[in-house]
């Protein structure tokens, strides 16, 4: 029997959006723990997890399909990687609010169109080889990042609605990954319309500085961990036993020497961001206890 395409579409939809009721709307105790998406929190001096910032961008132009590609295709537990949305409302990976840096056209991102962005070579500032890489749609990554067994740490850039929130949903859902999948923001209205829109969702709040109570910060937006800077650290002493009592995660970004690892896993901290991260998963390799 031969399924009609239009009848095949409708019938995608609704099965999305069956899972999306589901998914969305499980009661409270499904929620997701730390513990859940990283593990058994750290004591310190234990191996922290380890995320390929924008992907791995020591190998591949950031946040590109090579890029991405390579950190889940490697050793590492985590890729985190940024979202925005185009002017017409498309999805896609990249860090900057302009695509001047990484590409070789000028103009923000949410001032492009889908068609306007698909035109740039996001390869060629990083090394020849990369020439005519395109900036990837979130579907783009959601594809492979299915393919894979990792899970992603996915940053809503700025101010996001419900409603927008509500728009990626659906291709999470369709591939399987939701339970793979951890967002994140600096932005606390955004993390604030996550709770509302996708409740099920694991939510993590990037600061700078930590404030004066971060277990209370976490627990009123209902996220998991806070991602911080490792200074922020060294301004409080116990804020890492602090969270990890409550049950709440901490990470640290961008940390790409010897040193400051060293420094992280001494605090207990349970995942670090960096740019180099097959150079970090060797060197947690070779430095954990019993090693």
């Amino acid at each position: 029997m031969v399924t009609h395409p239009v009848r095949r579409g409708l019938v995608s939809a609704a099965v999305t959006v069956a899972l999306m009721a589901v998914f969305l709307l499980a009661p409270a105790a499904t929620r997701v723990y730390a513990s859940n998406m990283m593990g058994a929190l750290r004591a310190p001096g234990e191996p922290a997890f380890v995320a390929g910032h924008r992907g791995d961008r020591s190998s591949a132009p950031e946040n590109t399909l090579p890029a991405l590609g390579a950190a889940l295709a490697g050793p590492l537990e985590f890729v985190e990687t940024d979202v925005q949305l185009t002017l017409d409302g498309v999805p896609v990976i990249i860090h900057d609010e302009t695509v001047d840096r990484t590409t070789d056209g000028t103009g923000a991102v949410a001032d492009l169109t889908l068609a306007q962005l698909k035109q740039l070579d996001a390869g060629s500032w990083f090394d020849a080889q990369f020439a005519g890489t395109r900036i990837p749609t979130l579907v783009e990554f959601l594809d492979l990042f299915a393919g894979s067994d990792k899970k992603a740490l996915v940053e809503l850039k700025g101010f996001w609605t419900e409603e927008q929130i509500h728009g990626i949903l659906g291709d999470i859902l369709a591939r399987g990954v939701q339970d793979r999948t951890i967002f994140a923001s600096f932005n606390l209205t955004t993390i604030e319309n996550l709770r509302g829109a996708a409740p099920a969702f694991s939510r993590v709040i990037i600061r700078r500085d930590l404030p004066d109570d971060p277990v209370g910060l976490a627990q009123f937006y209902g996220a998991i961990a806070i991602l911080t800077s490792p200074v922020s650290l060294e301004h409080d002493e116990y804020a890492v036993k602090d969270m990890h009592e409550a049950g709440l995660g901490v990470l640290v970004y961008t940390l790409n020497s010897e040193e400051r690892w060293s420094e992280a896993i001494a605090y207990g901290v349970d995942g670090i961001i960096t740019d180099v991260p097959s150079r970090l998963d060797g060197w947690i390799a070779a430095t954990a206890p019993g090693t």
